[in-house]
Order: structure tokens, then C-alpha cells, then sequence
């Protein structure tokens, strides 16, 4: 294909300038012919793109299909009930509980019942009182000065620079709102989740962030600061988790901003590592030790561990 359009363009690129050069093609119709084997010329001597190099002018189409491929998946290809992790529908339940607008439905379902996979809720004949207070966990034993009264669905753990600002603003807000906590992530403790009033669950990392020393360890006093802070209703240890069992992880030197090093405790503008275990402790006898000083430095909340075994 490729010697084929370098033979085509050669003999068009010749016969465009001729023609031209007599005045038999107007000025108009020889400059997009130019533009276009020239365009056709670079994509054929060009080493970085295969599928131009061996079609070219040609190759363009694919690019363009691949660019354009989501939205025909969504708005010509996928159904109301298709899509992961959520379907059509459920966004726009999600849509529409979001703008205060009605969201009820009709009686009727778009799901294959008769599915081996089909999930769903029988209705009782013998049905129950609605409860108007929701039920809640109390997380903390007789050791615990300040146990928590915890709600069942929560917000998981999501870091100031995984996130946004406004994210993390929003999501405090609808804690505050909901009766429920959120859980900072290994990044730490940032102003922003401190702005609405939410309760908040502080994730304690390897790396330390929010109440670590210069050296990467971890900072009893920088942490007592912190932790005493009444929206700080319980911390959690994290051993490893679901993405990465056992591994550690990495913050590009890109994306370490002077603000989001300042809440780490960290040098801006250089990349850092979380170590793959803690190294305030190596067994568990460590871990048991490290959830004694915690509780203990942070006035008696509340401390767990978070553990994904893989």
C-alpha cells in the first residue's frame, strides 16, 4: 500500500504542478491536491506511527474511528442496562437525584429476569415499620475514650491529589450532610477535609504523610496535632490494599505540587515513595504496639488496620 501511494501521489503531485504551471487547474483545486500528498508524502517517510507509514493518508481514518469509538459506544451501541460499573440507568438516577428532579419510575424493568445472574428484592407480605433513625455500628471497646457511633455506608479512602480540591470539599459536605464519615486516603489530612464539618477517618500510610519526619518515619508529635482535631474520629492503619496487596507506590516529581507536599510533610517537586510495609513496626506484636501509641496520642479514638490479602 505504501509504494502504491507513493507511485499515485508522485505521478498527481507532477501532473498537478504541470497542469497548474499552464493554467489548465485553477489555483484553488492544485493547493488542497498539494497539501494533501504532502500530507501523504510525511506520513510515508515518518517512523513513528506504523499504520501511517505503511497507509498512508489512509491511516488517519483509524485514528479518527479510535477517537470517536466511546461516544459511538455509548450513544449508538450500549444499552440502558449496559455499561460498567454502572449502567445507563443508574446514571441517571444519579443525574437526576443530583438536580433535586424527579427520579421515580414506572412499574416495570429493562433487566433479563429469567438470567442466572438476576439479583433482586422479593417483597414481604409481612412488612415492617419504616426506621426513621439509621442503624449504626459503635466502633471502640472499653479501652476507647471516644468511641465513634458509626454509619454502615461510608466513604472510602481517596486522597487530596487523587482528587481534587472541590472533590474533597463536596464529598466532606455530603458526609456532614448524610450522617456518615469519609476516610482521607494514605495522603493525609488536608484543610479541605476539614472544611464542612464532616467526620473523617484519617489513613495512616507506609509513607507517614501528614505525620512524618524528614527522614520518611513516622512523627508522634506532628500526629498528636493532627489526630486531636475534633472532625478526626477514628484513624486507620493501612497494611496494604485491593489495587496494590503488598506493594508500595510511587508520587511522580509531576505531581507533587508545593500544596500537596506541604500537607504530606514532604520536598515539592521531587518523587517519593511509599515503602511497601511500615517502618514503625516489622510483626504483629508491632502493629498491636503502634495501635496502643496511636490511641493513646490521639486521646483515645478509635484505631484499625486495613489489610488486603492477594
Amino acid at each position: 500500500m505504501r509504494n502504491q501511494f507513493l507511485i499515485i501521489a508522485s505521478t498527481l503531485l507532477i501532473a498537478t504542478i504541470t497542469l497548474w504551471f499552464f493554467n489548465f487547474l485553477p489555483l484553488g483545486v492544485a493547493i488542497p491536491i498539494l497539501i494533501i500528498c504532502l500530507l501523504g508524502f510525511r506520513d510515508a517517510f515518518q517512523k513513528k506511527h506504523t499504520i501511517l507509514r505503511n497507509f498512508p493518508l489512509l491511516g488517519h481514518f483509524r485514528y479518527l474511528f479510535e477517537s470517536v469509538s466511546p461516544e459511538i459506544q455509548q450513544y449508538f451501541i450500549e444499552r440502558n442496562t449496559d455499561g460498567r460499573p454502572f449502567s445507563r440507568n443508574y446514571r441517571s438516577l444519579v443525574y437526576q437525584r443530583a438536580k433535586n428532579v424527579n427520579d421515580t419510575s414506572p412499574f416495570g424493568t429493562q433487566l433479563e429476569l429469567n438470567s442466572s445472574n438476576y439479583e433482586g428484592l422479593r417483597h414481604s407480605i409481612y412488612a415492617k415499620s419504616v426506621q426513621h433513625e439509621l442503624p449504626r455500628i459503635r466502633v471502640g471497646g472499653t479501652e476507647c475514650k471516644k468511641p465513634y457511633e458509626a454509619s454502615i455506608l461510608n466513604i472510602s479512602a481517596m486522597s487530596f491529589g487523587s482528587l481534587s480540591a472541590n472533590a474533597i470539599m463536596a464529598l466532606n459536605a455530603a458526609a456532614s450532610k448524610g450522617g456518615f464519615y469519609q476516610n482521607t486516603g494514605e495522603g493525609g489530612l488536608s484543610p479541605y477535609h476539614l472544611k464542612n464539618s464532616g467526620d473523617i477517618v484519617w489513613q495512616i500510610g507506609t509513607a507517614y504523610f501528614g505525620c512524618r519526619t524528614k527522614e520518611g518515619g513516622f512523627d508522634p508529635e506532628e500526629f498528636k496535632k493532627k489526630a486531636q482535631h475534633d472532625q478526626v474520629k477514628m484513624i486507620e492503619i493501612k497494611l496494604s490494599q485491593g489495587a496494590k496487596p503488598g506493594h508500595g507506590g510511587v508520587l511522580p516529581a509531576s505531581k507533587n505540587s508545593p500544596e500537596i507536599a506541604n500537607i504530606r510533610g514532604i520536598e515539592p517537586h521531587t518523587e517519593v515513595h511509599s515503602p511497601p510495609g511500615h517502618s514503625h513496626f516489622s510483626d504483629a506484636k508491632g502493629l498491636l504496639e503502634f495501635i496502643k501509641e496511636l490511641r493513646e496520642l490521639s486521646g483515645g479514638k478509635p484505631i484499625g488496620f486495613k489489610l488486603c490479602l492477594g
